[in-house]
């Protein structure tokens, strides 16, 4: 699929001098990821712990297997099938060029180390923006049967019920998720940083799916993520269902997330949990 150009034309047109802009609705974006996502996450949860790794990306420890890339290829599939104008971006390399203002961002399996021991916190996650800004997002567990989604203005559900970021006013009280990078010096350095955070929170969770745990934090299973270096397709689902959720997004100064910091919690210690990982530097790789 990469390289594809859709034929569809940009939405709006002139007529008389006029423009005639079409809105895009964000409800019906969430709707078709999650059809897509249900789709493929049967198979994806039938394959867990019984495939063979195929190759390694940026380490040996960083993954790909012969259903990451059947998700991926089923996925884009889908969408261009019900959207062939819209712009795609996956992680197994998918890059369409496409002629609306609707790009999805696709991580056909997030956790897939998880995935291939057979490991819960392994998720298929659909994320959807529209002019540059995200407005859908859907993360499926297939292990689990847990699936969340949220668009714009609609808020967050998990399993179809509404869902919000925990009550959690103290720091002290959290329970934080984290991830780990592939590369074995930043690891390393990340480790540092739990020395000094450990003491000043609840504890610590690390399931291994950057998806999941922005998911977790949108239904309050855990109370804060944060991870350094993440890409788009980690994060542009679980952005909008936490954001959705009523919490916060962030990169570590408070700007919008881009990835290489990201920070979710509920707005009541979101500040404080910046606070800290500032002090900790835990942006220094």
């Amino acid at each position: 699929m990469a390289g594809h150009r859709a034929a569809a034309g940009r939405p709006g047109s002139t007529s008389g001098g006029l423009i005639h802009l079409i809105v895009v609705d964000h409800t019906a974006l969430r709707d078709l990821a999650l059809d897509i996502a249900r789709a493929v996450g049967p198979e994806i949860g039938r394959r867990a712990g019984r495939v063979n790794v195929l190759s390694t990306k940026s380490t040996a420890t960083d993954l790909v297997t012969e259903v990451d890339r059947w998700s991926e290829a089923e996925i884009v599939s889908r969408i261009l099938d019900a959207r062939p104008g819209d712009s795609i971006l996956g992680e197994e390399g998918t890059g369409v060029e496409g002629t609306s203002d609707v790009r999805w961002v696709v991580d056909p399996i997030d956790g897939t180390t998880n995935f291939v021991y057979g490991h819960p916190g392994f998720s298929v996650s659909i994320g959807v923006e529209v002019d540059n800004e995200p407005v859908a997002g859907v993360v499926l567990d297939p292990l689990l049967d847990d699936v969340f989604a949220a668009a714009v203005g609609h808020g967050t559900t998990r399993n179809g019920q509404p869902v919000q970021v925990s009550g959690t006013t103290d720091l002290t009280t959290a329970l934080v998720a984290t991830g780990f990078s592939y590369d074995p010096g930043r690891r390393g350095r990340q480790a540092e940083v739990l020395v000094g955070l450990l003491p000043q929170i609840r504890d610590i969770r690390r399931m291994g799916g950057a998806a999941i745990d922005l998911a977790s934090v949108s239904c309050g299973r855990v109370d804060a993520y944060f991870e350094q270096g993440l890409y788009p397709w980690d994060c542009a689902a679980g952005t909008v269902l936490v954001s959705e959720a009523g919490g916060r997004v962030t990169d570590l100064e408070g700007r919008p997330n881009t990835g290489e910091m990201t920070v979710a919690a509920p707005a009541a210690i979101h500040g404080p949990l910046l606070d800290l990982l500032r002090a900790l530097e835990a942006d220094r790789v």
